[in-house]
């Protein structure tokens, strides 16, 4: 599978981890969205593209994004912690109950990780050099 474009959308808050946004698209047939570009301790990665997980209200059902302190339905005190709805079994992201976070999307190789990471970081690089309201293109052939 070939990276065929590579498309940036710049955040221009500089303080702030969140670099850009990044569109792929894959042997021009497949396209993933809102793929992040974070500078953490280590230097810039990219983070796959995720949900909120949900967790259902003891008293009503009412499904609230894990973590909530308060039912948004009927006001009821959640659970501290509370298991998060998991009927999808997608791979990737959450693997424990404390994670309020699961990938959409995600390679399944650190190879293929690694070429992902590469492509997008190479682009954000170059479109970083050119400035904040430039959103680039790559072409692999």
């Amino acid at each position: 599978m070939e990276i065929t474009e590579v498309r940036i959308f710049l955040k221009d808050s500089p303080d702030k981890k969140l670099k850009a946004y990044a569109t792929v698209t894959f042997d021009n047939a497949f396209v993933v969205r809102n793929i992040k570009v974070i500078e953490g301790s280590g230097g810039l990665f990219i983070a796959m593209p995720s949900r909120k997980l949900k967790s259902p209200c003891p008293k009503c059902g009412f499904r609230n994004e894990v973590k909530s302190k308060y039912c948004n339905q009927c006001g009821t005190q959640l659970p501290a912690v509370s298991k998060p709805l998991n009927s999808e079994h997608e791979g990737g992201g959450a693997s424990d109950a404390q994670s309020e976070h699961r990938d959409i999307a995600h390679p399944i190789t650190q190879t293929f990780r690694d070429y992902l990471q590469k492509k997008v970081l190479e682009t954000f690089e170059v479109d970083k050099a050119k400035g904040p309201s430039v959103a680039s293109k790559h072409n692999d052939y």
